[in-house]
């Protein structure tokens, strides 16, 4: 029972995950493209609401946290779909990427 509890933290994780990286993208390819629309703002909240859920979990993910919880001992949530040295370096990346993002639309809309 338990294992399907972390199965089911999982998926829904795995889902979460895919929606923040098209919403990454997106946001980039705006920035890019200077489309400014409420697609965009929406992307940007998806972002922020998602960064302070971490941000107030001490800087874990919370399905991480569930996922301890339902008796994972590492609790790891991407082990289904990243191999290991991605998923370390995966949250890195999207920083990266959101600060570039910032830059690129604050250039964009202040220039045009």
């Amino acid at each position: 029972m338990q294992r399907n509890k972390i199965l089911v933290v999982k998926s829904i994780h795995i889902a979460i995950f895919y929606f923040m990286s098209i919403c990454l993208f997106y946001i980039l390819y705006c920035a890019i493209t200077r489309t400014y629309n409420w697609t965009l703002v929406t992307a940007i909240d998806a972002i922020a609401i998602n960064g302070l859920a971490i941000l107030f979990n001490r800087r874990e993910c919370p399905l991480t946290t569930l996922a301890k919880k339902f008796g994972d001992p590492k609790g790891s949530v991407t082990d289904i779909v990243l191999p290991a040295w991605c998923a370390r370096h995966v949250f890195k990346f999207f920083i990266v990427v959101s600060i570039i993002e910032v830059f690129l639309l604050s250039f964009g809309y202040f220039l045009m």
